[in-house]
């Protein structure tokens, strides 16, 4: 499950099969699937990964021949991410059908065929919910309300334009669902303002009559996997500490895309997805890229969190970060030099800064930073 763009994806690079089109996510997966194969690149399909151990042995299954037991010269995670389910948010009230995960509807609209329910409340603004949102309406479906607990929404501007404003579905900032309700088939949702600690404001509850409740409330590195092999993990992230060649803490163990972290667009998805599989094939044929300068890159004013975490400092890198906080006008410093203006930052926004010069770390640490600037 990818919280990438699924519509109008594009990648601006020679490598990438169909560079420089915009497609549909569909076309966009079918044409790397269609270079795996040219390359004679052996896929297991159907096949689960029991475990993975430090000394890079695979075991797994499958129907067609039972346990595997691989072992390899590089391992690339690329597990990618789940959705938090109705199970993590607590929320009160029957178990009713009618109540799904995104990722849940979108199977069962795109693959399976069928609809999950004709007025529908989504709670959470992420691109997926709005992206389902959009979803919903084109297949005829009432779409009553996106319900967002936080002042701003959780996805994309655009997406929020495109997906909400222009098919007249109310977005309710500040809000969230406090009860369900129904007996075999959900009945309705109770919305509720909340305050600045995002707990429900008593008195404000009104009920929502419906037969589907979308819940697109985050989605979670998925690093079980990572964590039996040892790899450490980035408490901010959930996904693992990566320096530059996308390589983990454990030697010839990279690491790309929505498991490392959770990405906007499947362009960055797939740029981290090549700089990993060119590392991990350059360690498997005895030439591991290694860094010859470590610098820690740590998260500083407004930033949440800044991947990848190691650096030389010697080579060109991009930086992938998230502010804390909104704000307009903004510049981003990198070990206290400026790198870039920013005429606003969002959380749910991925900020990415091109570093091609040298980077000075103080003492091995980089610190990144998003400060006020003047208006221009």
């Amino acid at each position: 499950m990818s919280a990438a763009r699924s519509w109008g994806a594009s990648y601006p690079s020679a490598s990438t099969p169909g560079s420089g089109c915009n497609l549909t996510g569909p076309e966009y997966v079918s044409r790397f699937i269609r270079s795996a194969q040219n390359l004679g690149v052996e896929c297991l399909l159907r096949t689960t990964v029991l475990k993975a151990s430090l000394d890079k042995r695979i075991l797994a299954v499958n129907g067609a021949e039972g346990i595997l037991d691989l072992s390899a010269k590089a391992v690339v995670l690329a597990m990618g991410c789940r959705e938090r389910t109705r199970g993590a948010l607590g929320i009160p009230g029957t178990r009713p059908a009618g109540i799904l995960t995104a990722g849940t509807a979108q199977r069962l609209m795109d693959v399976e065929g069928y609809m999950p329910g004709k007025r529908v409340v989504i709670l959470g603004s992420g691109d997926v919910g709005l992206i389902m949102a959009r979803r919903f309406a084109m297949e005829g479906a009432r779409v009553l309300a996106v319900v967002e607990v936080m002042p701003y929404p959780g996805g994309l501007s655009r997406n929020v334009v495109q997906c909400l404003d222009d098919f007249g579905i109310p977005l309710l900032l500040e809000h969230t669902v406090t009860r369900i309700h129904g007996g075999d088939r959900l009945e309705g949702v109770t919305v509720a303002e909340v305050d600045k600690l995002r707990k429900p404001v008593a008195g404000t509850e009104k009920t929502v009559e419906c037969d589907a409740l979308i819940l697109s409330v985050g989605l979670i590195p998925e690093n079980e996997l990572s964590r039996d092999m040892g790899v450490i993990l980035d408490p901010e992230t959930g996904g693992p500490i990566v320096d530059e060649n996308m390589e983990t803490s454990l030697e010839g163990v990279y690491a790309c895309g929505n498991v490392v972290h959770v990405h906007d667009l499947v362009d960055h998805v797939t740029a981290s997805g090549e700089i990993a599989g060119r590392s991990a094939a350059r360690y498997a044929l005895g030439e591991p890229p290694r860094l010859k300068r470590r610098l820690l890159v740590k998260p500083g004013a407004n930033v949440r969190y800044v991947v990848p975490q190691v650096i030389s400092g010697e080579a060109p890198v991009t930086l992938h970060l998230r502010a804390k906080r909104p704000e307009r006008y903004v510049a981003v410093k990198v070990g206290g030099e400026l790198s870039a203006f920013r005429r606003a930052v969002k959380p749910p926004e991925l900020v990415t800064i091109s570093l091609a010069k040298r980077v000075r770390g103080k003492e091995g640490t980089v610190r990144v930073s998003i400060t006020k600037r003047s208006k221009r």
